[in-house]
């Protein structure tokens, strides 16, 4: 049978090759969106369970007074919290962005963010070092960074009193991320921030991230804290923090119904491409079946074969398809590491996708395994 099935699928061999390019095609294409969605909705996915995210009611650009923190620290149930500030800052050129944030109450941030790893004498030095900054090894890779290193970021939005926008940093350590998350940030202390002459801004904060004791109460907490804030002059807006992110890929659109369209209208074109294939294949093979089932091959042995056809055309395809796209997001992630940091293609993807070859496969032997099994010994003969 393995000798058939092989013969029968490099009979026409420039029909193969056409026919499986654009199966990978398709499959490179469905493996570059999938990457491109987690990228931009990967955040959601790793969201904690226990974390809130306390933003201004209104927007998230407004900021909240510092004097917040301190009263949403000691509400029942929080654990630990830290607060954090957007500081816009780029290196060198406005094209090199760096996420860096100013963060208050810094010694709880791997009680925030326990997935963080770093080494604890470089933490315990960054915790000491008024100009200290914490990098991500995902940023220290892309800017050949070091510890030890003192870098100039200049701020778009903060100046200085003096009206300086350039800030100093000495790199005092670098983190990663249990299994997968985003290391592209920079994290300096608030208190550094705050007291180096803001001419603008200066007591205020971007937003808080808590932890609770219980996910249960994770609930009451966030109705609390607003609650505590409600007809305030600055109202707050607290939701979980995988909540928060959803929210904030929403802004883009719905990415999972963009994704689920294109991937669906290019699987059914390929669908059509395939059926159409392994139609005329049959119609050039109906005295080969006719021979085959006069030999003794039952029908249900005739229709498998047709079908194994297919599908190990699709996966052959396919997988092709799968590895030039995969290497296809690393050499972009690494050229957009700065804009997409979570660029890559998510396990799930590779196990979805080879659903998908062997879906995609079936259909189109769908059509022409009927044919064969409908096709009489006297009529297949007759034809030939």
């Amino acid at each position: 049978m393995l000798s058939l099935l092989w013969a029968n699928l490099n009979r026409k061999r420039l029909r193969l090759t056409l026919t499986i390019a654009s199966i990978m095609v398709a499959f490179m294409l469905f493996t570059l969106v999938e990457a491109l969605q987690y990228a931009l909705t990967g955040g959601v996915q790793i969201a904690g369970q226990d974390r809130l995210m306390t933003v201004q009611k209104v927007s998230l650009i407004n900021p909240l007074p510092r004097s917040y923190f301190s009263r949403i620290q000691a509400i029942d149930g929080v654990k630990s919290a830290i607060s954090l500030n957007w500081f816009g800052g780029y290196y060198q050129q406005e094209r090199n962005q760096v996420f860096s944030y100013p963060i208050q109450n810094e010694a709880q941030l791997k009680d925030v963010y326990p997935e963080i790893v770093t080494p604890p004498d470089q933490y315990q030095d960054w915790l000491q070092q008024r100009d200290g900054a914490l990098i991500g090894r995902a940023l220290a890779n892309t800017q050949h960074w070091k510890v030890g290193d003192v870098i100039p970021l200049r701020s778009s939005i903060w100046f200085k009193k003096d009206g300086s926008n350039t800030w100093n940093f000495k790199i005092s350590g670098i983190f990663d991320v249990k299994d997968t998350g985003d290391t592209s940030g920079l994290y300096f202390h608030y208190d550094y921030f705050n007291e180096a002459g803001l001419q603008a801004g200066k007591d205020f904060i971007g937003w808080v991230v808590l932890r609770v004791n219980d996910p249960k109460i994770l609930n009451d907490v966030a109705h609390n804290i607003d609650a505590m804030f409600a007809n305030s002059d600055t109202e707050t807006k607290t939701s979980s923090e995988k909540d928060f992110a959803q929210g904030f890929a929403n802004q883009m659109g719905n990415i999972g119904k963009i994704v689920a369209v294109i991937v669906v209208a290019v699987f059914f074109t390929l669908l059509l491409v395939v059926a159409n294939t392994m139609s005329q294949a049959i119609r050039e093979r109906t005295n080969e079946i006719g021979v085959l089932k006069t030999l003794g091959f039952s029908k249900m042995q005739v229709t498998s074969l047709i079908l194994a056809e297919a599908i190990l055309m699709t996966i052959m395809g396919g997988c092709i398809g799968m590895l030039i796209g995969g290497a296809a997001v690393k050499g972009i992630a690494h050229s957009l590491a700065q804009y997409l940091p979570m660029m890559a293609v998510p396990s799930y993807a590779y196990l979805l996708g080879f659903a998908c070859m062997l879906l995609l496969g079936m259909l189109s032997g769908l059509l022409p395994c009927m044919q064969a099994w409908q096709l009489k010994i006297t009529d297949a003969l007759r034809r030939a």
